[in-house]
C-alpha cells in the first residue's frame, strides 16, 4: 500500500513550531521535550511550550533520557539534565571538547563520551573514566546491571565502570558508530560506517551476526516491546530483523515494512503493541501494524522536511515527531 492510499490520521496531528533542527524527541511523563540543533530544548505541556537554553553557546549534538529527565550534550563540552518542570542542572563536562554520545541508566546514572574519553557517572555522582581504543561513537547501558557498551573502531567494549577489571572487547573489523543492547541483554548490535549492522550473541557462544545490504547508513534503530524485533532505517523501507530465537537473525531474512520511494530516516516501535512508526527523508510518516502489514498515514511528504525524531509516550497514545527544517507535531491516537 502506498502512503497516498493509506488511511489517514493527519487530522489528529497538532503542529508544534520547534524552529530549528530537531535532534531528539523525548517524553518526560506527560511533557514532550524536543532537543534542537540550536542548543534549545522545547518543553511542551498541553498547549503551552517553554524554551530552555540548554546550550546557549552551541548546538545539541546528542541526547538521551528516561521518564524523569532528558540529558543533552553539546559542542560546548557540557552535559546538562532537564526535568519535566524545566529545571536544568549541569551534570558533566568535557573541558570544551564536543560531546559525541550519551546514555542514561535507569537508576539515575549516565555516561558520555568526548573523543576517546568515556565518563560513567553513577546515581550518587561518582565518576569513572575509560579511555577507549579509538573515538567512542556510541554508548548504551545494558538493560540490567551497571554495564556499558562502547562502540569504536574495530568493535565494541563492554565495561563495568565499578569494577577494576578492564573492559571486554568484542571485535569486528571496521568503524562502529552506534550501539544497542537487546531488551533481554543477550545481544549487542552496532551500526557501522559501511551501511551495515553487526551483532554479537553474548549467550551462549559469542557468535557473530552480520546484517548487511543497506543502500544507506543505519542511523535509527528501535526494539519491539517484546524484544523479538529490531527495526532499522537506511533503506526505502524499515528493515526489521527477527530476534525471537537464541541465534537471533542468523540465517533469517528481515521483514520490510512501509516500502516507499524515499529512504527511512527514523523508526520507533509502539511501547505496547506490534506497531511501528516510520519516518522518511521526504517528510512522510507512516504507522505499520505487524499483524497484517496495514498502514496509516500520519504525515504526508513535505519537501525539505526530513523526519529527524520520533517518540511514543509511555502509554502509547501519542506519537511526537520532529524534522530537519524545524517543523514538529504531535499525533494523538483516536479512541
Amino acid at each position: 500500500m502506498s502512503a497516498t492510499a493509506a488511511p489517514s490520521l493527519t487530522s489528529h496531528v497538532a503542529p508544534i513550531e520547534a524552529g530549528a533542527h530537531v535532534t531528539t524527541a523525548h517524553w518526560l511523563k506527560d511533557a514532550l521535550a524536543l532537543a534542537l540543533g540550536d542548543g534549545t530544548v522545547v518543553l511542551q505541556r498541553g498547549d503551552s511550550g517553554e524554551r530552555i537554553a540548554a546550550h546557549p553557546d552551541g548546538a545539541i549534538l546528542a541526547a538521551a533520557g528516561d521518564a524523569g529527565r532528558l540529558v543533552t550534550g553539546g559542542d560546548d563540552g557540557r552535559v546538562v539534565e532537564i526535568r519535566g518542570d524545566g529545571r536544568l542542572t549541569e551534570v558533566g563536562a568535557a573541558n570544551g571538547a564536543w560531546i559525541d554520545a550519551l546514555a542514561v541508566h535507569p537508576d539515575g546514572g549516565l555516561a558520555f563520551s568526548a573523543g576517546r574519553r568515556v565518563v560513567a557517572r553513577d546515581a550518587k555522582g561518582r565518576e569513572r573514566t575509560l579511555t577507549a581504543p579509538s573515538s567512542a561513537r556510541g554508548l548504551a547501558f545494558a538493560p540490567k546491571g551497571y554495564r556499558l557498551a562502547v562502540a569504536h573502531y574495530n568493535g565494541a567494549s563492554l565495561w563495568y565502570p565499578n569494577h577494576e577489571t578492564p573492559p571486554e572487547v568484542i571485535e569486528w573489523k571496521g568503524s562502529h558508530i552506534d550501539v544497542t543492547w537487546s531488551p533481554d541483554g543477550r545481544f549487542v548490535i552496532t551500526t557501522m560506517q559501511e551501511n551495515a549492522l553487526h551483532g554479537w550473541r553474548l549467550q551462549p557462544d559469542r557468535g557473530h551476526m552480520r546484517m548487511s545490504g543497506y543502500p544507506g547508513k543505519v542511523r535509527s534503530t528501535a526494539w519491539s516491546a517484546d524484544g523479538n524485533w529490531l527495526a532499522t532505517s537506511g533503506a526505502e523501507a524499515a528493515i526489521v530483523w527477527p530476534f525471537d530465537s537464541k541465534e537471533g537473525p542468523t540465517g533469517k531474512a528481515p521483514r520490510e515494512c512501509g516500502v516507499r520511494p524515499a529512504r527511512v530516516s527514523r523508526v520507533a516501535f509502539h511501547p505496547k503493541s506490534p506497531v511501528l512508526a516510520i519516518g522518511y527523508e521526504d517528510g512522510c510518516i507512516l504507522l505499520v501494524r505487524f499483524t497484517d502489514a496495514s498502514e496509516l498515514l500520519v504525515r504526508p511528504a513535505v519537501k525539505g522536511s526530513a523526519v529527524s525524531a520520533l517518540a511514543w509516550d509511555g502509554r502509547g497514545g501519542r506519537l511526537a515527531f520532529g524534522c530537519a527544517d524545524g517543523q514538529a507535531g504531535l499525533l494523538t491516537l483516536p479512541g
